[in-house]
């Protein structure tokens, strides 16, 4: 495989994971139903909610920066 491309798809997965991290420790911060499925399915879907979703957005830049 290129090792361009094995590098492109770490870093792709290292930024999913720290979105992945950081969402999920200021999950918190959100207005979102804290249940424990809940916090995994907004945690784990957060590239596709980011893209798709005008108030999963602001929640995301809540639980990133603490505003």
């Amino acid at each position: 495989m290129n090792p361009f491309l094995n590098l492109l798809i770490l870093v792709l997965l290292g930024v999913y994971g720290y979105g992945v991290w950081k969402f999920w420790k200021g999950f918190n911060r959100t207005n979102f139903n804290p249940s424990l499925p809940n916090r995994l399915y907004l945690s784990l879907l957060w590239p596709a909610l980011l893209v798709m979703n005008k108030s999963y957005r602001k929640n995301f830049t809540k639980a990133l920066k603490g505003h």
